[in-house]
């Protein structure tokens, strides 16, 4: 073995473990999402809730898995909800968001229109976890977006990149490994504070007038280091750390997507603010 790939077994050490923080827990096992819950293409918005609401999946995650309890919670509430499945690699199933992020954009985009056309509602919401609360930006600010979508909701979103803990930060250690990187998951590439995607990403302002932004972050967040780069600075824009709506909430990257009611319930806050009630501990019980 050469001595370089002797050299890149504890940074393939070091991706696997980022992969265990940021998949969901639990096996995935459909491809898409229940009809009779979200992704109901006959569902018609109501007065109380005119625009559908998609759901953006973060990075390992897909579809099904990463929305399995905010979901039901926002179908539970009158929401017309779905979700996406984007960023996709050749043969590699369920574990989603590993693709070019500006091609996910477009992905995202097609997604939007395609509910839309089934809703008959002129924009939608959004609301994405980790990856998904960031790259849509990109399609606002690129791909037309912003005629489209009222409100975009990050949990936890990597608006300004990550250094995953500090690990990104050993790749120059390891010669090779961040081309290798680049080439087999250029969407954990695009993600690295100072790639080339965050500096056009970023670059000009965080955001496109005509959208509201909230950011809901956690300081406990592990994957998104450090966690105020998940903040936006701008025009209709809110960030939000979970710990000051209840101090006693110790969600980190994951539990703040697939299982924190406190967030979930800011979350809906963003998605209604003329109906918003005050997010406290006691939100969990909502």
């Amino acid at each position: 073995m050469l001595p370089w790939r002797r050299l890149l077994r504890p940074l393939a050490v070091l991706t696997l473990a980022a992969a265990a923080l940021v998949a969901p827990t639990g096996a995935a096992q459909a491809a898409s999402a229940p009809s009779s819950g979200w992704n109901n293409w006959s569902c018609k918005p109501s007065a109380a809730h005119p625009r559908p609401v998609v759901l953006v999946h973060g990075t390992f995650g897909n579809s099904v898995d990463n929305w399995l309890g905010f979901a039901p919670y926002l179908v539970h509430r009158g929401y017309c909800v779905y979700s996406l499945d984007y960023g996709q690699l050749p043969g590699v199933p369920l574990f989603n968001g590993l693709g070019p992020i500006a091609t996910s954009a477009g992905q995202l985009d097609a997604f939007v229109d395609r509910v839309l056309a089934s809703t008959g509602a002129p924009k939608a919401d959004l609301v994405g976890h980790s990856q998904g609360g960031m790259m849509p930006r990109y399609y606002l600010k690129f791909l037309g977006g912003a005629a489209r979508v009222n409100a975009l909701v990050g949990l936890a979103p990597d608006n300004h990149g990550t250094t995953l803990s500090g690990l990104t930060q050993l790749l120059p250690y390891f010669p090779g490994a961040a081309d290798l990187i680049s080439t087999a998951t250029p969407g954990l590439a695009d993600q690295i504070v100072g790639s080339a995607f965050q500096q056009k990403l970023n670059a000009g302002g965080d955001t496109v007038p005509g959208v509201s932004y909230t950011v809901i972050a956690t300081k406990y967040d592990e994957v998104v280091t450090p966690y105020r780069s998940a903040f936006l600075d701008g025009a209709n824009v809110r960030n939000v750390v979970l710990q000051d709506l209840c101090p006693l909430d110790l969600s980190e990257h994951v539990a703040i997507g697939l299982t924190d009611r406190i967030a979930w319930h800011e979350a809906v806050n963003a998605l209604d603010p003329a109906h918003a009630e005050r997010t406290t501990c006691a939100s969990v019980f909502d």
